[in-house]
């Protein structure tokens, strides 16, 4: 996965420390209520749409660029799917990073889902009780999305 110019940036300075990052992810569905997801360059997984929002990004905007960068997909936010904070991550080089991370449900109002940039090897529409092995990150958000509840938030009550 290509790493940002301002992330490039603080770590010169900041060397390979913890970084606190935002993050965003989707659950995108289409009319048929399919999940859009991508098979990994990096890790070979299958997984929801996400990346880094850019400096003075609103998080809502980051996700549909993120969504048609990798995808080519149009996609509309509908709400705030869930916000948490994700373990810590060390990278191979070394670069340690956590993510706090907004995940969009969205709806697909364009494009045809394929792959669109270095990131993913795989892209394709699911449906929800036939999807791929994935981390429990994906999954979970998947679910929160098919129970149709409020927006979720790790910490607090049940999910």
């Amino acid at each position: 996965m290509p790493i940002p110019d301002f992330i490039r940036d603080l770590r010169a300075t900041a060397g390979s420390q913890l970084l606190w990052m935002p993050g965003v992810s989707a659950i995108v569905l289409d009319d048929e209520d399919r999940v859009l997801l991508g098979r990994r360059a990096d890790t070979g997984g299958w997984s929801i749409i996400g990346g880094i929002p850019e400096p003075g990004e609103q998080p809502a905007a980051a996700i549909v660029r993120e969504v048609f960068e990798e995808t080519a997909v149009r996609c509309v936010p509908q709400k705030v799917l869930l916000v948490e904070a994700l373990k810590q991550i060390t990278y191979p080089n070394g670069d340690v990073c956590q993510f706090m991370d907004i995940c969009f449900l969205c709806r697909a109002v364009g494009g045809e889902a394929r792959v669109n940039d270095d990131e993913s090897l795989e892209v394709g529409w699911f449906e929800v009780d036939a999807l791929p092995e994935m981390e429990d990150f994906a999954v979970t958000r998947i679910k929160q999305a098919a129970a149709g509840g409020p927006t979720w938030f790790e910490g607090i009550g049940e999910s």
